[in-house]
């Protein structure tokens, strides 16, 4: 029955496949495994036909018939292949004597002469000390192999022995290139550890940055607002609970931060990632230190990743620091809508317009727009997600800081 061409099998596929499938096996063995794999499949092929007589031949001798001497030399060239990433300079010397004295003894080829070119692959692939002196061993070995083949009344000439020559030295040529590749991608992947452990860092710094500023600054504006509260019980003691919340809340963000420096394996992302507060709780809390807060909230933010909610606080918890720090007593909205997509983020200070004092320093802080890590740090954390960030003055001289927040931006 005809099952049409859908169900046809297309043989060269299928050995393409189990191919690949065998290279990643055996790519997945350790070393010394696949060692003594390359060894056993050298010495049977060495003496199963047909492939048994396939292999190098040079210096053209009468050819003899084969021995015990000449089993144990073609032995001396594959065995000693098990130990040739370990040790890449003894696998050649008897690789490489085994198979001169092989040809000198005028033997019929072997399939094991070719483990003195796997040999001399290894030594350029892994050697690690006397890296120049092996290579200057194995020539000097050589010319002595050729004086006795000339000795021994070989047809060949220079141009032979040259020629020869080249191949074995392509031969080591090919691992040292191997080798260098791995260096190249050892060194990419140091290089990618080192710029990931910089980017944490710069994370954990950001972390710190917001943490200490933001409790600090407001332990600082409710104890000067405490003390002129001593004739009112109830109220000093509002103000005390205050400072006591504000400075838990920041040993436990403290707290965490230390842990993950402490951490020693890697952990998930969203392990190292700290779960972001409430903003009306920060707004509640910067309210109770005196600056009068709105906060207007459209949508729900349900929807959102981790890393785009913590953004979002970081946003009103650095907006509002500022204005507690550069524009104290001055009206602040914290505007906050949330759709599918994004997260709009907007916290504006109002000006003197509104007759609030004006205060020594610019609401945003002009330090900390130029290369602080305050707002500069919040620009990076947005577009960092794949969000806009804006901050700078307003119209009335006020100061006005916005963000549009990807939902699905990950820490």
């Amino acid at each position: 029955m005809d099952r049409g061409p859908s169900a046809r099998v297309n043989p060269v596929a299928v050995a393409a496949a189990r191919l690949r499938v065998l290279s990643r096996w055996w790519g997945s063995r350790p070393a010394v495994t696949r060692d003594r794999g390359v060894a056993l499949v050298f010495t049977v092929l060495s003496f199963a036909a047909p492939l048994s007589r396939v292999g190098a031949q040079f210096g053209g001798l009468p050819t003899h018939g084969t021995s015990v001497a000449s089993v144990l030399l073609t032995l001396g060239q594959t065995l000693p292949l098990a130990v040739r990433t370990r040790w890449p300079a003894a696998c050649l010397a008897v690789v490489g004597a085994s198979f001169a004295v092989y040809e000198c003894l005028g033997y019929p080829p072997t399939f094991g002469s070719l483990g003195v070119y796997i040999a001399l692959y290894s030594v350029g692939a892994h050697q690690d000390r006397l890296r120049r002196v092996v290579p200057l061993a194995a020539t000097g070995g050589y010319v002595v192999f050729g004086v006795v083949l000339h000795v021994l009344g070989s047809p060949d000439g220079l141009t032979d022995y040259l020629l020869y020559y080249m191949v074995l030295a392509v031969m080591w040529g090919l691992g040292v290139q191997v080798r260098g590749r791995r260096a190249q991608e050892a060194e990419h992947r140091r290089l990618s550890v080192q710029v990931a452990i910089a980017t944490e860092r710069s994370r954990l710094a950001r972390e710190l940055h917001d943490v200490v500023t933001h409790h600090v600054t407001a332990m600082v504006v409710q104890a000067g607002a405490a003390q002129y509260l001593t004739e009112s019980p109830d109220r000093l003691h509002e103000s005390l609970d205050a400072i006591n919340g504000t400075g838990r809340r920041a040993l436990a963000e403290l707290r965490f931060l230390l842990g993950v420096l402490e951490a020693t394996g890697d952990s998930a992302p969203r392990e190292r990632t700290p779960l972001p507060g409430r903003v009306p709780d920060l707004v509640e809390q910067t309210r109770a230190g005196g600056q009068p807060i709105e906060l207007i909230e459209d949508g729900e933010q349900s929807g959102m990743a981790i890393g785009a909610q913590l953004t979002a606080y970081r946003v009103v918890q650095e907006s509002l620091t500022n204005a507690v720090k550069y524009a104290p007593g001055r009206r602040t909205l914290v505007r906050l809508a949330h759709t599918s997509d994004w997260t709009d983020v907007e916290v504006t200070t109002a000006g003197t317009a509104d007759g609030a004092p004006a205060s020594a320093a610019p609401p945003g802080g002009g330090p900390q727009v130029s290369g602080g890590r305050g707002l500069t740090g919040l620009r990076e954390r947005v577009e960092m997600l794949g969000g806009e960030f804006a901050a700078g003055p307003s119209p009335d001289g006020g100061f006005r800081v916005h963000a549009r927040i990807p939902a699905g931006g990950a820490a």
